[in-house]
């Protein structure tokens, strides 16, 4: 039985078992067992020849933003409004044909957009080139979801249920369990909130189909059996992405006034049409707001700070926070062992300016002044207090905890 079909089957025994607790420890070694045969459909096989070519596209901006649809959705015609890029579209299927990159320039920032081909069903099994639009997917920091107005839901439930099957997970957390991996001593599990689908039988069960023995669960929320197996998964080659998506429903100009309502108060959902050009602002706005960019101005001493290059800072870049250690970090990793404090002047401190450490977390615009220290102070740093840990006339260090035990005796 080859892969496509072991996942055929396994998926039909899901759909015909019935959801119960009688049936969940069944359930859960079912689904295991089906993540195992994508995750063996997605790598690349020994025998062959190597890995399947997909798009090289150079990573440039501060962040990234993949263009997802079915074909003739729109998607060539948005990235040329949004960016300026020529891509070709036309009223046939299958117009791009290689991923096309884009830059929009947004409030002193470079966002990359990438007008990837159109997908169809079965992507996720490889056809019409759906493995390498998967796995730039995998790369963007936010994903858009171009759908077509005019048609029902099938087309985002579809494509959602594809990018699920590859271990991208759209508008979720990851969820709160933790599973440390032990030398020995067997089986642990624990659990701080009521469970109503995971228990201990299931946990142990989907272990045991991934071989791992000797492990400490603790669930920290009421999660589900793909909850548990997702969280498994990091462990192994295929680690799934979380990701932002903006469902943005398009050619809007073809509806009435009470459907193109009733698209807008769904969640994470946006009306345009960029045939007439209706709603394209309101895009943008909600592309910053959804990838949370906080420019961070710089400012020497004495002079007045400079508005014209911001340090961006988002949760992809750097040590992934917003805190002033980020932001120096990507200004130079040196000046992180030089750094002393930092004036900060915005909405993140009570006073302006305000000296801070390299924990405190910054808003956008905030500007900052850094302090370095002095060469004393560096020496002071590098060769510690004398408090007793350094031998007497010198600056050799001594382990604090042996300085107590007495010197041998002479002989």
């Amino acid at each position: 039985m080859g892969v496509l079909e072991k996942i055929a089957t396994l998926e039909l025994e899901i759909s015909r078992t019935q959801k119960n607790k009688a049936t969940a420890k069944h359930l859960g070694d079912l689904k295991a067992k089906l993540c195992a045969a994508r995750r063996e459909l997605m790598e690349p096989s020994k025998s062959g020849g190597g890995k399947q070519a997909g798009f090289e596209v150079q990573r440039m901006g501060d962040s990234r933003i993949a263009l997802i649809g079915f074909p003739s959705v729109g998607k060539s015609s948005l990235l040329t409004a949004l960016t300026g890029v020529a891509s070709e579209a036309a009223a046939y299927e299958f117009t791009t044909l290689t991923c096309i990159p884009g830059v929009i320039h947004y409030n002193d920032c470079k966002i990359q957009l990438l007008d990837l081909p159109g997908i169809i069903t079965g992507a996720a099994q490889g056809k019409g080139r759906g493995r390498q639009v998967i796995a730039t997917a995998r790369s963007a920091d936010m994903i858009i979801m171009v759908l077509d107005a005019t048609k029902d839901d099938a087309q985002r439930n579809l494509l959602t249920k594809e990018l699920n099957d590859v271990g991208i997970r759209l508008n979720k957390q990851r969820p709160k369990i933790s599973v440390t991996k032990t030398k020995a001593g067997g089986y642990k599990f624990n659990a701080t909130v009521p469970l109503t689908e995971l228990s201990s039988e299931v946990c142990y069960s989907i272990l045991h189909q991934y071989k791992i023995f000797n492990v400490d669960v603790v669930i920290y929320e009421d999660g589900t059996i793909d909850d548990f197996i997702d969280v498994l998964e990091e462990m192994g080659t295929a680690p799934r992405k979380y990701c932002k998506c903006l469902y943005v429903y398009n050619k809007i100009d073809m509806l009435n006034i009470s459907q193109i309502d009733e698209i807008a108060r769904q969640d994470h959902c946006l009306p345009i049409s960029v045939n007439k050009n209706l709603n394209l602002d309101g895009l943008l706005e909600r592309i910053w707001q959804e990838l949370d960019l906080r420019r961070i101005y710089t400012k020497k001493k004495g002079l007045f700070p400079d508005f014209d290059d911001p340090i961006v800072l988002t949760v992809q870049r750097g040590d992934k926070t917003m805190t002033v250690q980020n932001a120096v970090g990507l200004l130079h990793k040196s000046i992180l062992d030089e750094f002393k404090a930092a004036l900060v002047w915005g909405s993140s401190v009570r006073a302006s300016p305000q000296v801070c450490g390299l924990k405190h977390e910054l808003h956008d615009e905030d500007v900052i002044q850094i302090q370095k220290m002095t060469t004393a102070e560096k020496a002071k740093k590098m060769h510690g207090k004398k408090t007793g840990t350094t031998l007497a006339g010198g600056n050799t260090q001594v382990d604090p905890k042996k300085a107590k035990e007495k010197a041998p005796l002479k002989t």
